[in-house]
């Protein structure tokens, strides 16, 4: 905790507290450039399939990723704020740790969809009815980047 008293001593922390926020590094969750299934295919593209779907290879949209900021969005403000707290307002240590938390929620939202399920055809090729989860190299290529 900090104390300040008197209109010098605020001046000079908020002084302090803004050259260390500077100019605000940025935070980026999701599939990253260079994230590939090993054939070379794009973690991202896949994803944006997923996603938004495919009518014309009668794929239907799984919205994880709209579905996960919509739930989850709401908190991000307050927890910023908490973890700058925490980190003693070092923006990239605190944009660091919302990353993980990010990259968290986003993995626990293709684990947790469910709907619409999968076609039986896609479950006899799986061997079992999950939808998003195959070889897992989408659920593994969730990351954050602080730059």
């Amino acid at each position: 905790m900090v104390t300040v008293k008197g209109g010098m001593a605020l001046e000079r922390r908020l002084g302090e507290l803004a050259a260390k926020l500077g100019d605000s590094p940025t935070l980026s969750v999701g599939f990253l450039e260079g994230a590939s299934y090993p054939d070379g295919t794009s973690v991202a593209m896949v994803a944006a399939i997923d996603e938004f779907g495919a009518p014309a290879n009668n794929q239907p949209p799984r919205p994880f990723f709209r579905s996960m900021i919509a739930d989850k969005s709401s908190g991000w403000p307050t927890s910023l704020a908490a973890t700058l707290k925490t980190t003693n307002y070092d923006p990239k240590a605190a944009l660091g740790l919302m990353g993980e938390g990010i990259k968290g929620q986003l993995q626990q939202s293709i684990l947790d969809l469910t709907s619409p399920p999968l076609s039986p055809k896609t479950i006899a090729r799986k061997g079992f009815d999950k939808p998003l989860i195959d070889s897992s190299v989408m659920i593994n290529s969730v990351d954050y980047v602080v730059e």
